[in-house]
């Protein structure tokens, strides 16, 4: 881990969503990796702007090809 913890609020402002939508990517593998800390999720800030990255990278692959 090298990044700041956040929250699973603070993942969903960053995305402009829901807490609720957060949780649903995380429970069925598309979202960014968090690790459980007693009751809460946090998530390494570093790896989720590596998992928008590889999102936003494979769209523009995806667009400059078609």
């Amino acid at each position: 881990m090298t990044g700041r913890l956040l929250t699973t609020e603070e993942v969903a402002a960053r995305f402009r969503t829901s807490p609720a939508t957060v949780r649903y990517w995380r429970h069925v593998g598309i979202g960014p990796a968090g690790v459980r800390a007693g009751r809460r999720v946090l998530y390494d800030e570093v790896e989720v702007g590596r998992w928008w990255d590889s999102k936003v990278g494979g769209d523009k692959a995806t667009r400059a090809h078609s």
